[in-house]
């Protein structure tokens, strides 16, 4: 697998707001993966956003290594495979981090104002490119 940096037509699918899955591991090793909204953030890092009471926080707390699969929403078999470790977790104060994923996503901030939520910062260590 190649190491970062992503070329910039890679670099340019991953801005747009394309579906996503994200795998974490559990305790006991085995694989859990969820559908995710991300955002590609400037530096290269991939932000998500967690609620609270989420299991995923706290797989991710215990083991950060995580992998992102993103689909081209337009040709699923054009797709990038990227992996990564965890290297932040905040809180979200302010709801501000999940409002810039869902206007990225929805075009309007995140709706659910009661749960607190986390965000996390994923370092790309390499990634697959299919079909782009």
């Amino acid at each position: 697998m190649p190491r970062p940096p992503l070329p910039d037509e890679l670099q340019a699918l991953l801005r747009e707001p394309n579906p996503a899955v994200m795998a974490s591991l559990r305790p006991d090793g085995s694989p859990l993966s969820v559908a995710t909204w991300y955002l590609w953030e400037p530096d290269g890092r991939v932000l998500v956003n967690l609620d609270h009471s989420r299991a995923r926080l706290d797989h991710l707390r215990e083991d950060p290594r995580v992998a992102l699969t993103v689909l081209d929403a337009d040709d699923w078999y054009r797709h990038i495979s990227l992996r990564g470790r965890v290297t932040e977790i905040a809180p979200d104060e302010g709801l501000k981090q999940i409002d810039r994923i869902a206007q990225h996503y929805r075009g309007a901030p995140y709706p659910n104002r009661d749960s607190p939520r986390f965000s996390a910062w994923i370092e790309i260590t390499a990634w697959h490119a299919w079909n782009a």
